[in-house]
Formats: C-alpha cells, sequence, structure tokens
C-alpha cells in the first residue's frame, strides 16, 4: 500500500481517516455513528437503484 505523507507531519492519509473516523464516533456516540451508518448504506441503495432503471431506461 502507498505510503503517502504530508509535508508538515508524519500521519499517513489512512492514518487521518481513522483518526477522523474515531473523533465522529466519539462526537455522535454509538447509537448515533450507527444511524450515520444506516443512512450511508440507504444512499448507496438508492443510488444503485437509481443506476440500474437508467441502465434500463437506455435499452428501451
Amino acid at each position: 500500500m502507498n505510503k503517502q505523507t504530508h509535508d508538515k507531519g508524519d500521519m499517513t492519509v489512512r492514518q487521518a481517516g481513522q483518526k477522523g473516523g474515531e473523533t465522529r464516533k466519539d462526537e455522535l456516540g454509538h447509537e448515533g455513528y450507527s444511524e450515520l451508518g444506516k443512512k450511508g448504506g440507504q444512499r448507496v441503495h438508492d443510488l444503485v437503484n437509481e443506476g440500474k432503471q437508467a441502465e434500463h431506461g437506455r435499452k428501451k
């Protein structure tokens, strides 16, 4: 895996993302973080369905 670091620190992009996710989880708590994940999953589901509908519309 590519270990890119920023010029101003020794943290990789992956480490920064993990740190941000942990901070967000601490802010929201378990229930809030769980709800956030459900919303994200629902959005992905909706986007997949929109893509399928658009694909079927072009085939007609």
